[in-house]
């Protein structure tokens, strides 16, 4: 038996190939980067640290089956540009997101 699988993607050009994590590893994550991008407000979420305030809303036992947080939590982000989820601020250094 295998676990459903999600195809996450790269907005940027150039860079093929796809990473499938599990589902529920997408979709925990997903949730966590939607509601503070949420919170955040309309000047949207300051990229740098997001993946520590990921972290910070995981349980221990979320975090001891997902594995790497920082790693996923790039992953999962860069899925939701390419399906339309969220955006890039533009000419906004450090880099922001927002829900597109």
């Amino acid at each position: 038996m295998t676990d459903e699988k999600v195809a996450c993607r790269t907005p940027t050009r150039g860079r093929g190939g796809v990473t499938n994590i599990p589902k529920w590893k997408f979709d925990l994550i997903r949730g966590h980067i939607l509601a503070l991008v949420d919170a955040a407000g309309p000047d949207g979420l300051l990229w740098k640290g997001l993946s520590d305030e990921v972290a910070a809303r995981l349980n221990a036992d979320e975090k001891a089956r997902l594995g790497n947080v920082g790693w996923h939590t790039v992953t999962v982000k860069l899925e939701l540009e390419c399906r339309g989820e969220l955006k890039r601020v533009p000419k906004a250094s450090p880099q922001r997101i927002l829900r597109a």
